[in-house]
């Protein structure tokens, strides 16, 4: 058994129950008529009702004649039925299925006719029929083949044998001898051969039972879901041997008792009783345990048991004892409903051998529309809480929850409503910092905002002084800000911690003249704010105010032309801009910086009239921006293929206004910013970016990224960063990633199924590394293995992250998964997802198969 996340069922199509439908169709298959006796060619339907004529001749109708009755009836029923109960229903409501389902009562599934074939028929009508020589017997759901087949009437029992097979909804059933109950699907098989449908299970055993419509028990079975061939020996590579081996299709779950997992020939797993699951449907029971081997904990032995508590709620409970630490107890609880859902984890370890502490973490998400409980319309709450025992959680546990080995792990209340044009929030926010140790490695603490009341109004475009097209919007804020913490800024240097509160209101217009090849944009803002500090500033203040208003005119060109490079005919763009910002100098470096920080430097953030984010800081830029766009385009589907893109900003004084720590930033031309994105096949992309500065005549930083990608379960991708540190310092960093079938490396690759891999015996590659090159050394590596046998999968992963600046904690990660049965091991497939691009996992859920797929 494995876990299974929470998903979202769509329901089928219905269908109600309609003896008069059921009868029509009978009907139109066949024609009844009073003749003499068949012969032995002729199908006679064995009919469990009472009979007018002694004797049957029933005359096949042809198969386009038997198509067009059905879909005339069909339209007549449902016509006539819409006609009865158009004053009560609106019509007939179509529900989406993702397969073809049948969701008929019981009465109604044995209300159609009983068809018997063969080669020669003889009996008695209403009492016995004896079918010799190619007998089939048809009834819903089910078609039973065999040399002989002999139906009682009376009891709807069947006894058939020489190479008997039968097919109820699709799940395949073959041996020498069976005999059935037809109404109650009781009865039994001898040594039988079985197929079932869901998972491909395959199986053989000495004597199966049906015990009803979803029941059965065999006895002396083998089970996998390794192919069968269709000739020879069947020499699975994994097999669960059992004394007894029970299937209920209700609940899709196996039972194996007294079973012993095979694998290669060798035993790998022996247990009394031992369940195992017929189709992606969640259950209830213990989950396939995993071992993890790392540097941080040593070996790691988990066993997991979930809980499928309701269709929109489950948890999992996982105790981990772990040989370097001791016992771990982990559990999380999700839930989703129509209003609100969430997810709650936690872990607990009572005495940490290597830390002599009590270790823990703990995480709550929840969202929720809490119109209902309250009356109040469009009125929200989300948390989103998060803790851990120490500082050193992250370091020590990196197998965790992402959010809770990052090392600034928030915690948020916000209730939110809104209205109209205009939205309103109260929240509370708040941050653990996990610090190094070492100081080098320390990172910045940010503030805790405790409360923030936000308000914004934005409504659509207006028209002002009878001028339609103007755009704006008001937001207010007032929130406290506390910290406790010291804040570094480097050069042995600590910046004066000012606790706090912060009433501000940005106001924005703007409005937008554009025509076909051209716009032209000017705006304005307001920025206000007040602050009231819990201690003095340095001029002996305790409050200050501030007003900066900013002006802003944005200006572009669209040219377009076709063109023709490398044999292609294309369409060309060439857009230029004009971006100019104002923002007069207002005196803010004695006010401390709640949550300003700065832009990254791109050639998105270079068309900004304010370099930081936040509040805190208002650059007094007075700049202007110069750029171009040109664009290669598909003529037929507007796909971009080229984008290059250039832009310099020009300050026309010097900008005195920055962070703690920054210097003022000199008049003149800025960095000059180049960016390529380049899709010239579906199988190639780039993507560049080049900083360079003008006055040293070198860059300061770039990246090159490349990706290949020729078909499923093959990408290859490596980006190469530079970064300009200090005038003599830089960081160079090369990160490849690759997940790659072996088997012909670079030659055609076999036809792939979605979620299904490349078909049998396929070896695969998949892997990351992060290597500095100033440095010589590895930083981040993940490389393994993947072999797929069809019926089970293997992979071996290792895995080493940098933790500190001299340390790193690896793991080996193994597993064997056995398809559609369970897994063993630690599963490395979170690693290798959230590390390698575009990795395709060999396995994924699709949609359960239909009974139609095996229709005989």
């Amino acid at each position: 058994m494995y876990k299974l996340d929470l998903a979202h069922h769509r329901s089928g199509l219905q269908q109600r129950p309609a003896a008069r439908a059921s009868w029509i169709i009978a009907q139109l298959f066949y024609e009844r008529r009073v003749r003499a006796p068949p012969s032995p060619h002729q199908p006679v339907p064995s009919e469990p009702h009472n009979a007018a004529p002694p004797r049957l001749r029933l005359r096949p109708v042809s198969a386009a004649l038997r198509a067009a009755f059905l879909l005339a009836a069909g339209n007549a029923l449902l016509g006539q039925a819409a006609a009865q109960s158009s004053d009560v229903e609106p019509g007939l409501v179509l529900q989406p299925s993702l397969q073809l389902q049948e969701r008929l009562a019981g009465d109604s599934r044995q209300a159609g006719p009983t068809f018997l074939y063969g080669d020669q028929i003889e009996g008695q009508t209403d009492v016995r029929t004896l079918v010799e020589g190619h007998a089939e017997l048809r009834r819903h759901e089910m078609v039973l083949k065999a040399g002989r087949i002999e139906h009682d009437v009376a009891d709807d029992t069947v006894r058939a044998s020489g190479g008997v097979r039968i097919n109820r909804l699709g799940n395949v059933y073959e041996g020498p001898e069976l005999q059935l109950k037809l109404d109650s699907n009781e009865g039994y098989f001898l040594q039988p051969r079985f197929t079932l449908l869901k998972n491909g299970g395959q199986g053989q055993a000495s004597r199966l039972d049906f015990l009803g419509p979803d029941r059965s028990s065999a006895e002396q079975v083998i089970y996998s879901t390794c192919a069968r061939p269709e000739s020879g020996p069947w020499n699975p590579d994994w097999w669960v041997s059992a004394s007894r081996m029970e299937f209920d299709s209700a609940t899709d779950t196996g039972t194996a008792h007294q079973g012993v997992l095979h694998f290669q020939g060798l035993p790998v797993l022996a247990a009394p009783y031992l369940q195992f699951p017929l189709s992606d449907k969640r259950r209830t029971g213990l989950l396939p345990p995993s071992f993890n081997i790392g540097t941080q904990s040593g070996i790691e032995v988990s066993l997991p048991y979930y809980l499928n508590l309701a269709p929109q709620r489950d948890a999992t409970l996982t105790p981990t004892l772990m040989s370097k630490r001791g016992l771990d107890l982990a559990g999380e609880f999700r839930y989703l409903d129509s209003d609100y859902s969430g997810e709650w984890r936690g872990a607990y370890m009572g005495n940490d051998q290597l830390r002599s502490a009590d270790r823990w973490q703990a995480s709550i998400q929840h969202r929720q529309r809490l119109s209902a409980p309250t009356g109040i319309d469009n009125l929200g709450l989300r948390l989103n809480l998060n803790q851990v025992s120490d500082a050193n959680y992250w370091r020590d546990f990196p197998q965790s929850s992402k959010v809770l080995t990052q090392r600034l792990l928030p915690s948020e209340a916000v209730l939110s409503w809104g209205s109209g044009d205009w939205s309103f929030s109260a929240g509370s926010y708040s941050w653990q910092t996990l610090q190094d140790p070492a100081p080098a490695a320390q990172i910045l603490a940010p503030y805790d905002r405790v409360p923030s009341l936000a308000a914004r109004l934005a409504p659509a475009p207006f028209s002002l002084a009878g001028n339609p097209g103007w755009q704006g919007s008001l937001q207010t804020e007032l929130t406290q800000f506390a910290t406790d913490r010291q804040v570094q800024i480097g050069n042995g240097q600590t910046a004066t911690v000012l606790d706090g509160q912060r009433a501000l209101a940005v106001a924005q217009l703007s409005k937008s003249w554009q025509a076909p090849g051209w716009f032209v944009k000017p705006g304005m803002q307001m920025h206000l704010r007040q602050y009231q500090f819990d201690q003095a500033l340095g001029n002996g203040r305790s409050s200050q105010g501030l007003a900066v208003p900013t002006l802003s005119l944005d200006s572009g060109l669209f040219f377009e032309r076709e063109a023709r490079y490398f044999g292609r005919d294309l369409v060309q763009t060439l857009e230029p801009r004009l971006y100019y910002s104002h923002t007069p100098y207002r005196e803010q470096g004695y006010l401390p910086s709640y949550d300003s920080a700065p832009y990254d430097f791109n050639l998105s953030t270079i068309y900004l009239s304010n370099p930081y984010a936040g509040h805190d800081r208002i650059a007094d830029l007075d700049a202007l921006t110069v750029g171009a766009t040109t664009r290669l385009l598909h003529p037929d589907n507007g796909a971009e293929l080229v984008s290059l893109g250039v832009a310099q900003r020009y300050r026309f004084r010097e900008q005195r206004i920055g962070l703690p720590g920054e210097s003022a930033m000199s008049a003149g031309l800025t960095d000059l910013l180049l960016g390529a994105r380049v899709q010239w096949t579906p199988q190639w992309s780039l993507d560049s970016s080049l900083q360079y500065n003008p006055e040293s005549g070198e860059s300061t930083r770039n990246t090159l990224s490349l990706r290949y990608m020729p078909g499923p379960y093959r990408v290859l991708s490596t980006a190469y960063r530079v970064k300009q540190q200090t005038a003599v310092e830089s960081s160079r960093q090369l990160d490849l990633g690759w997940q790659w079938p072996l088997q012909g490396l670079f030659g055609q690759a076999p036809d792939g199924v979605a979620g299904r891999g490349l078909g049998p015996n396929q070896w695969y590659s998949v892997g990351r590394i992060n290597y500095s090159l100033p440095e010589n050394k590895i930083v981040d590596l993940l490389v393994g293995f993947e072999y797929d046998a069809c019926c089970w999968i293997g992979r071996v992963v290792l895995e080493r992250l940098q933790n500190s600046q001299s340390g790193a904690n690896q793991r080996i990660m193994f597993q064997l998964e056995f398809s559609g049965f369970t897994r063993i091991g630690s599963s490395p497939l979170q690693s290798l997802r959230n590390n390698v691009p575009r990795y395709q996992s060999l396995r994924e859920e699709i949609n359960p198969p239909s009974r139609f797929e095996r229709y005989e």
